[in-house]
């Protein structure tokens, strides 16, 4: 495959948290990559979703959500890994959410002024908006902001508009050959995803605060037979957090297994066989050498 007719390049999405870049990357590649909930800062790690056609192929960097305050060790982590994320890409996605304009909108866009590739940006959620006359003058108050290579209002909820988003990228990739395998989806293991689909599950269950003091470590993953059997640790910060994640009779805790095994089921197409401890680790959310040894490691 020659560089003289196909075109590759690294695309990152970025944006304040809950703007909706996840479910944007899970709808462009077609397929579920990253976790979503209505949890802030619910994505954690660089993710990258491949997409290759006979002509293209785009590399979406999926990133946590850029925020100003960082109160603790988890949200340098999350902004390292963000900001990371936009070196040596060929384009980059600034997602807002519909008309709804932040404090933390304005930082991410400090954020983008030392970049050099083009900057597309992609206002989501529009099918959001209830007066939508209002959509326009936000538009024109956006365009004022910083010199963007296109303004694009989308959903990714409805899957509106993304079309003209990938063909705004394609118009801006570079020639080159492709860097991963025409059937490559993502750069991150099964392992990885596993821990993932748990993690969605917690966040989408529990309430306001507990989901960001837990996190999930794959501690066994072999398949015997056909089946994968999972052992999974979910750690929680705090002693009380723990009989709250387990829930009444152990129910709340069988219900995330059970969806998060039927999820793994259909993404990795085989039986799986999954099993959940909760364990207490105090403080680990802000202890830079626990976030490193649960694989909060922004040098990938």
């Amino acid at each position: 495959m020659s560089a003289d007719n196909f075109q590759c390049g690294f695309v990152a999405l970025v944006g304040r948290p809950n703007v909706g870049k996840s479910t944007i990357l899970n709808r462009l590649v077609g397929q579920k990559i990253s976790i979503t909930s209505r949890r802030p800062q619910t994505t954690r790690h660089r993710i990258l979703g491949i997409k290759t056609d006979a002509n293209h192929q785009i590399i979406y960097v999926d990133t946590p959500g850029l925020h100003a305050r960082q109160p603790r060790a988890m949200n340098r982590y999350l902004n390292r890994a963000a900001y990371d994320s936009l070196a040596d890409v060929d384009v980059v996605v600034f997602v807002t959410e519909g008309t709804r304009w932040q404090d933390d909108d304005d930082w991410v866009l400090r954020k983008l002024e030392d970049v050099r590739c083009p900057v597309i940006a992609a206002v989501n959620k529009v099918d959001r908006i209830a007066d939508k006359a209002t959509l326009l003058p936000f538009l024109e108050e956006l365009s004022g902001k910083r010199e963007f290579a296109e303004i694009i209002p989308v959903s990714a909820r409805t899957g509106a508009q993304l079309p003209e988003l990938e063909a705004a990228v394609l118009r801006r990739l570079p020639q080159s050959p492709p860097f991963y395998d025409a059937d490559q989806v993502t750069d991150r293991s099964q392992r990885f995803l596993a821990a993932e689909l748990v993690r969605e599950k917690l966040f989408r269950k529990l309430g306001e605060e507990i989901p960001y003091g837990l996190t999930v470590e794959i501690e066994s993953f072999k398949d015997e037979k056909g089946v994968l059997r999972i052992h999974a640790l979910i750690w929680v910060e705090k002693a009380g957090h723990k009989p709250i994640v387990i829930g009444a009779g152990g129910q709340l805790l069988k219900e995330v297994g059970r969806e998060a095994r039927e999820d793994m089921q259909k993404a990795f197409d085989q039986k799986v066989f999954l099993q959940l401890w909760v364990k207490v680790k105090e403080g680990w959310a802000d202890d830079e050498r626990a976030l490193h040894s649960l694989g909060y490691d922004e040098s990938r």
